[in-house]
């Protein structure tokens, strides 16, 4: 089974991929949706019925199969070499795994409560939550690249640094959204 790991591992990034590309691209409708739940009718009805359908599709046949085969392609690799269960990087990784799969949970109860017309959440909420799979993102690369030599100190004050940098963004990129609302 050992010479299938190259392709095992590229399948497994491949999905990992298209499902952050899905957590990346779904808050940014729910965004849309919401902006457009506050539009004057006929524009409210069109502008929902589409992104509505738009955000199913992008859920059931991108994010969530992409989810279950990088889950897939994971667990095989982890069959194959099982002794990366006990090293401490792997374990901080599927930590991380955890809370994405809690964020995508999450994500999915926004998303079936926008599909059935409850708005729940502010857009400007929602483009914080866009941030989320970022900052997990970031996690997950650094732990596998550098593995046992990352210097836990940094790891954690970079997280937070980024997360910090994210919020910055948003607040300058709302200031200039109401100076000039087309932006």
């Amino acid at each position: 089974m050992a010479e299938y790991y190259n392709y095992i591992k590229a399948l497994h990034l491949i999905f990992v991929t298209t499902w952050f590309a899905g957590l990346f691209y779904i808050p940014r409708l729910f965004v849309y949706q919401i902006e457009a739940s506050k539009k004057p009718s006929p524009d409210r009805e069109i502008l929902g019925k589409q992104l509505a359908l738009m955000a199913k599709r992008l859920w059931y046949i991108i994010t969530w199969p992409s989810a279950v085969l990088a889950s897939i392609f994971a667990l095989w690799l982890l069959i194959i070499i099982p002794g990366w269960i006990t090293q401490s990087w792997m374990l901080v990784k599927l930590g991380f795994v955890v809370l994405l799969y809690v964020y995508h949970m999450k994500t999915h109860q926004m998303f079936k409560e926008l599909q059935s017309g409850h708005v729940r959440y502010s857009s400007a909420f929602m483009r914080i939550w866009n941030e989320g799979a970022t900052i997990i993102l970031f996690a997950v690369v650094f732990l596998v690249i550098l593995k046992s030599t990352i210097n836990w100190v940094f790891g954690v004050v970079g997280i937070i640094g980024l997360g910090v940098l994210l919020m910055l963004g948003i607040k300058l990129y709302k200031n200039i959204r109401k100076r000039n609302p087309e932006a």
